[in-house]
């Protein structure tokens, strides 16, 4: 028990000093990027790469797509019921005339390898809220949904 106990010592002496620490580099000379006071940093500047677009209506577009009543949903909720409306709307169709059909419904549209993803991105009432249609070319039903992002608590 001695042996055991005197190797496990020796052990522990010789990874302590094979292990020395060295100290840490100075810190760069400068402002601290790491303030005290967390979550008080500036916003980014707004964004001016993309222009503004108007809200879907709430309801049904001209062109044919239900928004439903869109400012007050539960994204939980509305979303589901967005995708499938989408599914049953594009089912069977070609991928050009359902590009067609989305940008007249006010979706901007951008072709990827494989894909078209298309979106209608606003911000309304302090919240970003985000509708999206992908017609991928390994799937037969589109990918769609809803989501909202806010700054405070819906």
């Amino acid at each position: 028990m001695r042996i055991i106990g005197l190797a496990f010592a020796l052990a522990l002496i010789a990874t302590s000093a094979a292990a020395q620490i060295t100290p840490a580099p100075a810190p760069p000379a400068g402002p601290n990027p790491f303030q005290a006071n967390v979550g008080s940093a500036p916003r980014p500047p707004a964004e001016t790469t993309r222009a503004a677009r108007p809200a879907p209506p709430e309801g049904r577009a001209p062109a044919g797509i239900d928004f439903g009543q869109w400012r007050g949903a539960n994204a939980g909720v509305y979303g589901p019921a967005f995708e499938a409306q989408m599914t049953a709307r594009y089912a069977g169709m070609s991928r050009p005339d359902a590009r067609a059909d989305l940008e007249r419904n006010g979706f901007v549209c951008a072709q990827r390898p494989g894909a078209i993803d298309c979106r209608i991105e606003i911000t309304d009432n302090g919240c970003a809220k985000d509708w999206y249609v992908a017609l991928d070319d390994r799937r037969t039903r589109p990918y769609a949904g809803f989501d909202v992002i806010c700054d405070r608590p819906l």
